[in-house]
This record gives C-alpha cells, sequence and structure tokens, in this order.
C-alpha cells in the first residue's frame, strides 16, 4: 500500500458557548480548522485534523499548520502509511517540529491502519482500557457570576469536571474560582487553569488566595521552571500543560515542577503516536493526564477517543469531546457524549464517517 495523494481543507468550528475567553485577552468566537485526506493506491482513505485554537496559544498558527503539510506532503507520496515510524521519519526529515502539521497527517496515517488491520485504533495502541471515561469542559474567562452560571448550565447535561480559565488578575481569579467551586457539587473536578497568564509574582498571589480549595492548579506560569518555583509555595495540586512538549519536560515536570498531573494535547506532541508515546511515560512515571487537543472536531474528537479509551482509569484524570464545544460537524457529530461521559468508536480506524462534499473543494491536493 502506498500513499497516492494527500488532500487539506479547511473550514471554521464555531465556539458553541459564544465567545471562549482565555487570559492575557486571548479570545475568539470560531476557530479555523485543518482536515487532511490522505489516498492509498488501494483505495483506502485516511482522515486527521489539527487546529491551533488562534496563533497566541502555541507557537503554531492555521496558516503555518496548512503550509508545513504542504511542504511535507510530496516527501509523503509513494510510502506506506501503515508504517508510522518511515512517515514520521520523512516529515522529520523535511521540516524540524512543526507538531501542528504532522499530527493531522499522523492521525490519517492511523486511520488507514485501522481500517486495514479492520480494527479500532483504540485496539492497536494498547486496547480497550475503560469503555466509558470521564469528560471535562472549559469555563471561559468572565466574571465570576457569569462562569458560575456556565457550570450550573453545563452540570445539567451531565458534566461534572471543568477548567476554571483564569490568568489575569490574581485576586479577581481567585474570585472567579471561589463562584465556580460554589455553584459544583462536592465532587466535581476543578482545575483553575492558567494557561500560563500568570507572572511568577502573580502566580505565587495565585496559589496563596485558592489554598485551600478542593481544585488543581494547571500551568500557573509559562516556564517549567517557574511553575517549580510556585509550586513550592503551594498546597495545591500542579497540572502541567503548555510547557511539556516532550518526554524531557514530563521528567522536568514531575521531578522539578512537582506536577503529579499532565494535560497531553495532540496536536502538541505530534498526534496519537506522540500522544501514546507519553501517555505511557506519565502512567509509568504514575502521573495522571487529561487526554485532549488544542482544538478541532469530530475528527480530532474521535482521534482523542481511542487514546483516552486506552489509557489506564487510573491514570486518566478526564478527556475533551470538542465536538460538543464546537457547532459545525464533519462527521455527523460522532462520537457523542453521553452525561459526561465518552466512548471510542467500535468500527475500523477512527470509526467515524466524513461528508468530505460537505467541506467544499480542498485548498490543495498533493499527488504523485
Amino acid at each position: 500500500m502506498k500513499i497516492a495523494s494527500i488532500e487539506v481543507y479547511g473550514y471554521e468550528l464555531t465556539y458553541a458557548h459564544g465567545e471562549y475567553v482565555m487570559s492575557k485577552g486571548r479570545a475568539a468566537q470560531s476557530q479555523a480548522s485543518t482536515l487532511v485526506r490522505i489516498l492509498t493506491d488501494d483505495g483506502i482513505e485516511g482522515w486527521g485534523e489539527s487546529s491551533t485554537l488562534g496563533g497566541t496559544y502555541l507557537p503554531a498558527f492555521a496558516e503555518g499548520t496548512r503550509e508545513g503539510i504542504r511542504v511535507m506532503a510530496p516527501s509523503l507520496i509513494g510510502l506506506d502509511p501503515t508504517n508510522l515510524t518511515i512517515v514520521h521519519e520523512a516529515m522529520d526529515a523535511v521540516l524540524l517540529g512543526q507538531n501542528s502539521s504532522k499530527s493531522a497527517i499522523d492521525i490519517a496515517c492511523w486511520d488507514i491502519l485501522g481500517k486495514v488491520a479492520n480494527l479500532p485504533i483504540s485496539r492497536l495502541i494498547g486496547g480497550i482500557a475503560q469503555a466509558s471515561f470521564p469528560l471535562y469542559e472549559a469555563v471561559p474567562l468572565a466574571s465570576p457570576e457569569e462562569m458560575a452560571e456556565f457550570v450550573r448550565v453545563r452540570g445539567k447535561a451531565g458534566i461534572n469536571r471543568f477548567q476554571v480559565k483564569v490568568g489575569n488578575d490574581p485576586y479577581e481569579d481567585a474570585e472567579r474560582t471561589r463562584s465556580v467551586v460554589k455553584a459544583c457539587p462536592a465532587d466535581a473536578v476543578i482545575v483553575a487553569d492558567s494557561n500560563g497568564g500568570w507572572n511568577l509574582q502573580a502566580a505565587i498571589i495565585a496559589v496563596r488566595e485558592l489554598a485551600g480549595l478542593n481544585i488543581y492548579v494547571e500551568q500557573p506560569c509559562r516556564d517549567t521552571m517557574d511553575c517549580a518555583i510556585v509550586q513550592k509555595m503551594s498546597s495545591l495540586p500542579l497540572v502541567m500543560d503548555e510547557s511539556v512538549v516532550n518526554s524531557a519536560e514530563l521528567y522536568r515536570a514531575k521531578y522539578e515542577a512537582g506536577a503529579g498531573s499532565v494535560n497531553i494535547k495532540l496536536a502538541r506532541v505530534g498526534g496519537i503516536t506522540g500522544a501514546v508515546r507519553m501517555r505511557s511515560q506519565a502512567q509509568d512515571l504514575g502521573m495522571t493526564m487529561c487526554i485532549e487537543d488544542v482544538w478541532g472536531g469530530d475528527v480530532t474528537t474521535a482521534a482523542v477517543s481511542h487514546v483516552a479509551a486506552s489509557t489506564r482509569a487510573d491514570a486518566l484524570l478526564h478527556a475533551s469531546f470538542f465536538n460538543d464545544w464546537t457547532k459545525e460537524h464533519v462527521a455527523g457529530y460522532a462520537p457523542r457524549s453521553e452525561q459526561g461521559r465518552g466512548k471510542a468508536p467500535e468500527a475500523p480506524g477512527l470509526g467515524i464517517t466524513i461528508d468530505h462534499k460537505a467541506l467544499g473543494r480542498a485548498l490543495f491536493e498533493v499527488a504523485r
């Protein structure tokens, strides 16, 4: 089997709850997402997706993701898409980093591999460790009253795990977090996520103000060592996210920053391949984790679901289904969550069917 052509599509994903707001003024009502369709000479196709959440969340942006795929695609034509090692070697030989671009290609190759093996991806990356798993939703940064109302509304849909967006003024952030805690049942899992928005001094103040709450704090500062300083002054469990981009940073997150949890995003680590590698390492280190991606729709959600389903229950803090967060659906709103829990599709590959005709014309195509 060989890759015969690679098609790239773009579409907008509208946030289902109005405006998605993070620290430092990062806000949007929609995000550009990139879909990759890989076609083989055997007639089997695979789909992948990557969305960057704007250009200020990570050092990646939608136009760059697409251009990275355009640059790498010619080197992939003629390769066996089921040989992921060779595919990644070919991509790495063309571009250093650029994991957002590589992630979409990687997911599409896993989709093909699953279809060839006639197995869902979850069966190929360790097996189904849990038939269903808990999901979380982010609470956009707003007033304390608005954030409390958000969790009350989403709680009625079965969501009991929330990532509270903070990272501005630490005193106001503490008030926001306390309002969410009061609006949630006692068994809710709540993470105060700065997205690296606090500077060192603000983060120190924030964890002091948040002390005593039954919450996690996520990525208080952008740099891992600053997070380590903050954690030494905090009694709250620490989750690391944006600065953990490889195995070395995962090790630093635990042994230097004192984090017990890590957020693993597929597009940040190069796709399913990188996520499974980091997932296994985190499990071996005795850490818990969130399995998700930067942003995305049905294709991203399916990819995340397979990694989450194959993660040990004791190690999975929760996952995200971004197709619950967004309005547009390219695969019929599949997979679907139910009362705050997700499942991985059982059909081969990603286990979903993409309506590519509804996407319109491809942005570009690379073929032999």
